[in-house]
């Protein structure tokens, strides 16, 4: 009686398991790049916006959003985003002390979505201010 009744708690918990993972989250980027174009070293803070859908069925958290140098900063929405919602990263991008030329930064944002985690970049040409 005693394996009778662990065998269906078991299989009770592996139904419950299986049908959570079914419903997951989903990040639909508009886009994952953006260009500044050229801008002037005394205009050296440059901001732009990437927006994302949950397009899953469960919502969707971004975990983080790291940038790969101290110049480029992403704010994120830290709340969870419900299917079908948008989000947004802002990425902001401070030439100040830099050399001017041109630039490709990165922005790694990882989520508890398909796909966990996904590459945006940012890139443009600073000038010399005259």
């Amino acid at each position: 009686m005693k394996k009778i009744l662990f065998v269906a708690i078991m299989l009770i918990a592996f139904v419950g398991i299986a049908s959570a993972q079914e419903k997951q989250a989903s990040v639909k980027f508009d886009k994952v790049t953006h260009n500044f174009g050229t801008f002037s070293e005394s205009d050296p803070v440059q901001e732009c916006t990437f927006t994302f859908t949950n397009a899953g069925e469960a919502p969707l958290i971004i975990n983080q959003a790291v940038a790969s140098c101290g110049c480029t900063v992403p704010n994120y929405t830290k709340k969870p985003i419900m299917p079908g919602e948008k989000g947004e990263i802002k990425v902001t991008y401070n030439g100040k002390g830099k050399f001017p030329g041109h630039f490709k930064k990165t922005v790694t944002v990882r989520t508890n979505g398909n796909p966990e985690l996904t590459r945006l970049y940012i890139e443009g040409e600073m000038t010399e201010a005259n």
